[in-house]
């Protein structure tokens, strides 16, 4: 504002030296007056030109942190959505681990109960075997010794196999149970038998 007063303070004088014809002192007052108003002026705008680029400078540094502390609060609330759906599927397998447990809790009761209860039947077959196996293993040897028949034990259900060790001639015996009667079976196998000791 005070260049401007006295650039019109210097027009006018300008205006009077022009009208009154003054003397040339004068007009150099007023041209040495005007040089310094110049150089006032071209200070004032260099210092305004600096001002205003430090101002940009400084909105420009003002909204480069706005918008990285904009990103930085995007990215964040990105993060914290993901660990939300991370959180969220966690809980969802930790609910079906505990799930699978609970079943796998009452299987495993079960199957110890299970044990249990075969282990008691083992236990009761082993006492009934103690003492029906010895019987019906003497049963069988005496009743191989006298009818020297060697059975198949692997042959089909229903049929009766094994050799007859005689005494001249080895014969197969092969009988269908599902077709003879048991009294013509035991018939039979007894024939074989050699009464002559």
């Amino acid at each position: 504002m005070a260049a401007f007063r006295d650039m019109e303070e210097l027009c006018q004088g300008l205006l009077s030296l022009l009208g009154a014809n003054h003397a040339e002192a004068q007009q150099r007052r007023l041209l040495g007056r005007h040089g310094q108003m110049m150089e006032r002026m071209l200070e004032t705008q260099d210092g305004a030109e600096q001002q205003l680029r430090e101002i940009l400078e400084a909105e420009k540094d003002v909204a480069q942190s706005l918008l990285d502390a904009k990103e930085q609060a995007q990215q964040g609330s990105a993060a914290l959505q993901q660990i939300e759906a991370e959180l969220q599927k966690a809980s969802e397998e930790d609910a079906q681990l505990k799930a699978s447990l609970l079943q796998l809790s009452r299987e495993l009761e079960d199957l110890k109960e299970i044990e249990a209860n075969l282990g008691k039947q083992e236990r009761e077959v082993d006492e009934d075997t103690t003492v029906t196996i010895p019987a019906a293993t003497y049963v069988a040897q005496l009743y191989h010794r006298i009818s020297k028949i060697e059975w198949d034990y692997e042959c089909e259900p229903g049929m009766i196999k094994g050799i007859h060790h005689g005494p001249r001639v080895a014969q197969p015996v092969h009988l269908d149970s599902t077709q003879l009667s048991k009294k013509f079976i035991s018939d039979y196998l007894w024939s074989l038998v050699d009464t002559e000791w």
